[in-house]
């Protein structure tokens, strides 16, 4: 017989290396496809994947209705009817605002400049008028020059509006089916993994769980945050608070990036309307505020729903941008960390389930239909029994028989025959 020798030209520590270079390869191709099939149906994938989100937010309220004997269509559809209300008013808000305050902000923007430009002539600079006016103009036509290229993406966006509104439907349609047969549909898709049907359910269960939390969680923590940046703006008397406000809200969804460039916004369009204290002291109150929110909302509210390094959130939300840019970005963390999750119960293997206890007075035989002196755990009569693997390396009991082996000995010391 030959010796083994090939193997033994390679050392062990290589060949350990290279078959997980090979499994990683395999997997970095399965996922670059996937990708590639993700990107190509964006259309349809993007507002799935917001549905599930939505999904996650209104589910309680459908939920709490469906326990008070509410039958789950009209549970569904008064979650729909209260959500599209909480959206109409603040759109409505937001638009009366910003269309009544959009003129005094123009005003105090162009007092502000005014009152800079003196600060420049007449501070430390010493600057020259026609310096100044040389700036101006410089901006003027960078805006100029611009313009074709944003009416160019004006028309743009015009085009693809029906490809939103349309993606706009399917949201809402995947959304209200998603909470009016979840379970139905789950079970549905649980039917096609067969026999890892049971893990797959526990690692579905435990993502939606995690995602359920962490969108909750989120929402009420980027309420209060949008609140009280509101309420700040309102009270320096600065004009589109409340479009400020709703736009900190929304980007408190983006971990770390959002919040930077809803910060700036807001903090510029404060230096405009109200002078450099105002921004100061406002920035300020951001700043005091987002570390109140990183380190007493977010564990409070959210809590071990997500619990990713910084250095992960950027990481996920650069990965994120790249293949989905804003949209991907929004998404990248909730998908991040139910992947965490569920990979766990995926790999678990449950533990095998103990023999049921026997209460006085049950027949403890020795044919096996009470947990008998064999102590087996009891088979049904009629059915099939999976094969055994104790020591003697018998066989499991075949279907219709009586769940111990022919010619195996009882408490007594008997044989005992089949049936």
């Amino acid at each position: 017989m030959l010796p083994d020798r090939p193997t033994k030209l390679v050392p062990p520590v290589l060949a350990k290396m290279a078959a997980w270079c090979a499994c990683l390869i395999l997997v970095g191709v399965v996922v670059y496809f996937f990708a590639l099939v993700i990107a190509r149906l964006t259309f349809v994938a993007l507002p799935v994947a917001i549905a599930l989100l939505l999904t996650a937010l209104l589910f309680p309220l459908t939920n709490s209705l469906r326990q008070t004997g509410m039958r789950p269509i009209y549970a569904t559809w008064i979650t729909m009817l209260v959500a599209l209300a909480v959206l109409v008013g603040t759109g409505w808000l937001v638009g009366a605002r910003a269309s009544d305050e959009f003129p005094n902000l123009v005003q105090q923007v162009q007092v502000t400049a005014r009152s800079v430009q003196d600060w420049l002539i007449t501070g430390p600079l010493h600057l020259k008028e026609a310096q100044i006016t040389s700036y101006v103009d410089e901006i003027a036509t960078m805006v100029n020059t611009q313009r074709t290229a944003i009416t160019g993406t004006v028309l743009s966006a015009g085009a693809v509006a029906f490809e939103v509104l349309a993606s706009i439907v399917l949201l809402l349609f995947v959304t209200f089916f998603l909470l009016k047969d979840g379970e139905r549909i789950w079970a549905w898709v649980l039917r096609g993994f067969g026999a890892v049907a049971p893990r797959v359910d526990r690692a579905g269960r435990a993502a939606w769980a995690t995602l359920s939390h962490y969108v909750q969680g989120t929402v009420a923590v980027a309420a209060v945050h949008g609140l009280i940046m509101g309420i700040v703006l309102a009270g320096m008397g600065v004009p589109l608070w409340a479009p400020l406000a709703v736009l900190i809200f929304f980007a408190s969804f983006i971990p770390i990036v959002g919040i930077f460039f809803a910060g700036t916004v807001a903090t510029l369009v404060t230096l405009g309307a109200k002078g450099l204290v105002y921004a100061l002291i406002f920035l300020g109150i951001l700043i005091v505020e987002q570390q109140l929110e990183n380190h007493v909302l977010q564990p409070l509210i959210v809590g071990r729903a997500l619990n990713f390094h910084p250095l992960a959130i950027i990481l996920v939300l650069a990965i994120g941008g790249i293949l989905a840019g804003i949209a991907g970005a929004a998404v990248a963390v909730p998908v991040a960390a139910v992947i965490y999750r569920a990979l766990p119960e995926l790999r678990h293997q449950p533990p095998a389930l103990p023999p049921p206890s026997h209460g006085p007075g049950e027949d403890k035989g020795p044919r096996g239909d009470a947990g008998g002196g064999t102590g087996e755990v009891p088979r049904p009569r009629g059915e099939g029994a999976a094969p055994r693997d104790d020591v003697s390396g018998s066989r499991g009991a075949e279907p219709g028989g009586s769940g111990v082996e022919p010619g195996s000995q009882g408490e007594n010391g008997r044989r005992v025959e089949t049936e």
